[in-house]
């Protein structure tokens, strides 16, 4: 992975609007090496150009991506907007990897750490990452509304989300078991 100062922190407590940045007081970073023990993925890559970027189609053939879609959530784009807002912000998990690639826009993926603490990560223009199956997480735009990105899979797409709590699925005690050294130091 290379570096590229993914901007991630740990969340407040409060409960305004989940669009906000939401920092602790004071802001607490987090940076790339944290975010990576907890099984995440992540490279930079062109969005401009991404057909013929290196690290685009070496990741997508190392991981066997062979399917993509492409989703832009607005207001003007996304029916019924504000319920699948609300929807992907539910706190989930899936059985399998959880692959995204911003083409344009932002918003946040929020994932739980191994201290059951909040995690924001700025997703942003060029971010390519990797969610591990079993990772409780979430979805936000900020307060641009605005976020264009490709969907990445292994196979046929499956969208089913877990919601929390879904500890009983064996990608969950896989995925604790990853872990499992960052809660012995």
């Amino acid at each position: 992975m290379a570096s590229m100062n993914v901007q991630a922190w740990f969340m407040g407590d409060s409960d305004a609007d989940q669009r906000r940045k939401h920092h602790c007081n004071p802001p607490e970073y987090v940076d790339e090496e944290y975010i990576g023990k907890h099984g995440i993925k992540f490279w930079k890559v062109n969005p401009d150009d991404y057909e013929n970027d290196a690290t685009y189609n070496k990741v997508r053939a190392d991981r066997g991506y062979n399917y993509e879609d492409e989703i832009t959530i607005t207001k003007e784009k996304l029916p019924n907007y504000e319920e699948k807002v609300n929807w992907i912000y539910y706190l989930h998990l899936h059985l399998d990897e959880e692959i995204r690639f911003c083409l344009d826009g932002s918003g946040y993926f929020d994932f739980r750490d191994f201290k059951e603490r909040w995690v924001r990560m700025k997703f942003t223009k060029g971010l390519f990452f990797v969610l591990p199956a079993g990772i409780y997480h979430r979805f936000t735009l900020d307060t641009n509304n605005y976020v264009k990105a490709k969907r990445l899979f292994v196979g046929e797409p499956v969208w089913t989300p877990y919601n929390r709590p879904a500890d009983e699925k064996p990608q969950r005690a896989t995925f604790l078991e990853s872990i499992k050294h960052l809660t012995e130091d």
